[in-house]
């Protein structure tokens, strides 16, 4: 069976861990390979390489940086097809689904390569009487990513990109659960002839992830996954003096008022809440109908669970995959019969699927609660599964209050054809992102991924400006020339 390798010091190598994974096939129950819990002596193998390789990088003019960014972006457009197989391999979501989260990986390197615009400073004359004065930003040094599994592909590429743009040398700890994918993409950051040290991937899980947290050389970190394990890792990374940032769970809500376009509503958020089965931190999780909404949006969405296609997602025609494994899917099965216990109606139980030539996937149909109540654990919890809540409100005050009264702040959503609505919405409903009429499944690489409450850990995001902000400490210089030589 495959040991998948680390990349250390632009070498692929055998791993020195006494302990492996099995890397499964979340549709068919197939062994694809077994990934290694590199231990500490790794981690600091690697931090070593990303050290000495930043001596010399971070001289490295920011035009000629990018020049291999430049090049990853062909090589990943020329791959693309092939990495959004392994996505689905090894993660389950379908190929339509994997194709477009490698869009959003290219996209991520795409504007990374205009950092060197980015990088500028401010510059003052007289400050005060013969002083001047200016801003110039310097790379931090190592940086690392720690990676969930719900988009091996782009995860690590909302930090990467920019973080080498920026100068700095950086290591990839991706998800013991679908490591393939990195293993893909390193390849070709192998071909893009990085420097010696620039780039490093080391597999593993709690073991790997505490070297990181823990290693005084490694300057920042960027995490994704469960707020209990952000919060953790956050708080362990901030009291070690590191820049940290740190995405946890969400819990999304989508408002629909009665004036909204019920056809277009429905099809989106069933988009939302089944697309990569529930599995991502912008799915919708709750629909809050207002008034006369809850007839025809519950009409829309029953009849759009019940038409989902379900299946292996290498499948052609298939619209929903797995979930990643059989603890997921016992933790979601659990959930939905805690909602039933709680008082919800289940008016579309998708647990204990027959899906022809695959019982042993891990697979759950879309799945619908009606009459959630707020306060009870179901509404409160991620579930990162194909699950919808329904809870029916008077007005969008009711729906805003509801909104705000969560403990996460990933992202809300509204359907409406009223601006003024649109407007109050966006002004008053307290998470980090809002959709108007629309419900993203991934964030656009050309604006931050806000998020608040507990659904992050930290002060500055991933993507756009603020990676820049991220991944460079501004240094203020303050001169006075003292003489001129006449």
């Amino acid at each position: 069976m495959n040991i998948l390798p680390n990349y250390i010091n632009n070498k692929w190598q055998k791993s020195a861990a006494t302990e492996h994974l099995d890397v499964i096939n979340p549709a068919t129950a197939e062994l694809l390979a077994k990934v290694p819990l590199s231990p500490k002596s790794e981690v600091n193998e690697a931090t070593e390489s990303a050290m000495k390789a930043f001596k010399s990088w971070r001289r490295t003019p920011a035009s000629q940086r990018v020049q291999f960014l430049f090049l990853l972006k062909y090589l990943l457009e020329e791959q693309l097809e092939d990495i959004a197989r392994t996505i689905s391999l090894e993660c389950g979501k379908t190929l339509v689904e994997s194709r477009i989260e490698m869009r959003r990986t290219i996209e991520n390197v795409e504007i990374a390569c205009g950092i060197p615009m980015m990088l500028g400073g401010n510059s003052f004359e007289d400050v005060a009487d013969g002083i001047d004065g200016m801003m110039i930003r310097q790379p931090l040094g190592v940086c690392a990513a720690i990676c969930s599994f719900s988009f091996p592909g782009m995860i690590p590429f909302w930090f990467l990109p920019y973080a080498l743009a920026c100068g700095n040398t950086y290591i990839v700890k991706p998800s013991e659960k679908v490591p393939l994918t990195m293993q893909k993409v390193f390849q070709l950051l192998e071909q893009t002839g990085l420097p010696e040290g620039v780039v490093n991937l080391v597999n593993g899980s709690k073991e790997t992830v505490d070297a990181i947290v823990e290693h005084p050389q490694i300057k920042a970190i960027s995490f994704v996954g469960s707020t209990s394990v952000a919060k953790y890792i956050y708080s362990w990374g901030a009291a070690n003096s590191k820049r940290m940032q740190c995405h946890g769970g969400a819990k999304n809500p989508i408002v629909i008022l009665p004036d909204a376009d019920i056809v277009n509503t429905t099809r989106i958020a069933a988009d939302s809440a089944f697309g990569c089965a529930g599995q991502s931190c912008l799915a919708a999780s709750i629909a809050i109908t207002v008034g006369e909404a809850k007839d025809t949006f519950t009409q829309g969405i029953l009849e759009a669970a019940n038409k989902r296609v379900v299946g292996n997602g290498l499948d052609d025609g298939v619209e929903m995959g797995p979930v990643i494994n059989a603890g997921n899917k016992a933790k979601i099965e659990g959930l939905i019969e805690k909602g039933v216990s709680s008082g919800a109606k289940l008016l579309v139980d998708g647990r204990n699927p027959l899906i022809p030539d695959y019982s042993r996937g891990n697979f759950i149909r879309p799945t619908i609660l009606e009459d959630v109540n707020p306060l009870s654990e179901i509404a409160n919890t991620e579930i990162f599964g194909p699950v919808l809540s329904l809870i029916h409100v008077n007005n969008i005050d009711e729906a805003i209050s509801l909104v705000n009264n969560s403990s996460f702040g990933k992202m809300a959503c509204l359907f409406t054809a009223s601006v003024a609505a649109a407007r109050k919405f966006r002004y008053e409903a307290e998470t980090g992102s809002i959709g108007i009429n629309i419900a993203p499944t991934v964030s656009t690489p050309l604006l931050p991924f806000s998020s608040c409450k507990k659904s992050f850990f930290g002060d500055l995001y991933g993507q756009g400006n603020q990676a820049v902000e991220f991944f460079t400490q501004t240094k203020t210089v303050i001169s006075q020339q003292l003489s001129v030589n006449s």
